[in-house]
């Protein structure tokens, strides 16, 4: 009997140190979730490297505790050995697995070359970002569709970003030989400046067989009108060019025609609206881009929100007694909005 008390008394004793860093590891996890995940106002973006760092946490403690076990050395060394052997196959095969797409999300958070709301080209797609997650980003297309890329693909793509100060906004044509490149040059501009665009230009882009390739550009400060002004410069063209009694016809049209035969190829002129009914014209983009829209909205709200609680801080430790209770009413009311919009985001 009292050789079984002796045997159970060492191992109760030998799996001490194992149950005192159990113990340890729980409480190690409690408070990393409490400091890293446990301000209900982050948003998933803000979430994301603290998983990551939350994830190196348990890989760390669990090789902890495999140390701490109460059995040989050479089993020990086996099951460390095994644990390094899953996770050498884990980021050996990650080139094709989610940690992959997590990696590379990482990375596009690091860097940033793109946010929420912008418009950007990727391959032969191009759009607006409307959402950006753990393991993918998503485009809404300028058809109004929604296209998933896995953040691994993104960052082994070219990317072309719209700057958000403004893009350059072009359209080709040909016209004959038998108008002067200038007056073509000034009325091109004028399109242009119809069109809302500045800092217009023209270039001439080919001179053909039949006819001369133009192309007039200018400076969209607002992109987020890119195919309303597209369309609304193509337009100014016509109605330009065709006021200066100049056709816009193929060479093939133009050279095959005899030449004492002139009819002028011109649409008729209709009468103008008034700009009442153009106020009211729904652009495109409120439909096509609409996800992206809200998405892009959402992250400005939410932007400026922590941004006067910054202010509103840095307020109260500059403020007297009698300011710091208003300032700490108004503060607390900002971080109500922030948990709630953060909420509602999930």
């Amino acid at each position: 009997m009292e050789t079984i008390f002796s045997y159970v008394f060492d191992i109760g004793i030998s799996l001490i140190p194992f149950l005192l860093a159990f113990l340890f590891t729980i409480l190690v996890v409690i408070l990393s979730h409490k400091l890293l995940l446990g301000n209900k106002t982050l948003n998933l973006s803000e979430k994301f490297p603290r998983q990551i760092i939350l994830t190196l946490i348990y890989i760390i403690l669990f090789i902890a505790l495999i140390i701490a076990l109460p059995i040989e050395k050479d089993t020990r060394n086996q099951v460390l050995g095994l644990f390094g052997i899953l996770l050498s196959g884990v980021i050996a095969f990650s080139s094709t697995t989610m940690v992959s797409n997590i990696m590379a999300g990482l990375v596009l958070r690091i860097t940033q070359p793109f946010r929420t709301g912008d418009f950007i080209r990727v391959g032969t797609f191009f759009g607006r970002v409307s959402e950006k997650g753990i393991f993918d980003t998503e485009l809404q297309t300028e058809q109004r569709e929604l296209i998933s890329f896995t953040n691994s693909y993104l960052l082994s793509e070219p990317i072309q970003v719209v700057r958000s100060s403004g893009t350059v906004i072009s359209a080709n044509l040909s016209l004959g030989y038998d108008i002067h490149h200038k007056k073509i040059d000034e009325l091109l501009n004028k399109a242009a400046e119809e069109a809302g665009l500045t800092d217009s230009f023209v270039q001439v882009i080919e001179l053909g067989d039949f006819s001369v390739s133009y192309r007039v550009s200018g400076l969209l400060e607002e992109v987020k009108s890119m195919i309303s002004a597209r369309s609304k410069l193509h337009t100014c063209i016509l109605d330009v060019l065709h006021e200066a009694d100049i056709e816009i016809v193929s060479p093939s049209f133009m050279n095959q025609r005899r030449y004492d035969d002139k009819p002028i190829v011109i649409a008729k002129p209709l009468a103008k609206l008034k700009k009442e009914n153009e106020k009211q014209t729904q652009e495109p983009e409120s439909i096509v881009f609409d996800k992206a829209e809200a998405a892009e909205q959402k992250e400005v709200k939410e932007l400026k929100i922590k941004e006067q609680i910054k202010t509103l801080e840095a307020q109260i430790k500059a403020a007297d007694s009698e300011q710091k209770t208003y300032l700490a009413m108004k503060l607390k009311d900002k971080q109500s909005q922030l948990a709630t919009f953060n909420e509602n985001k999930k």
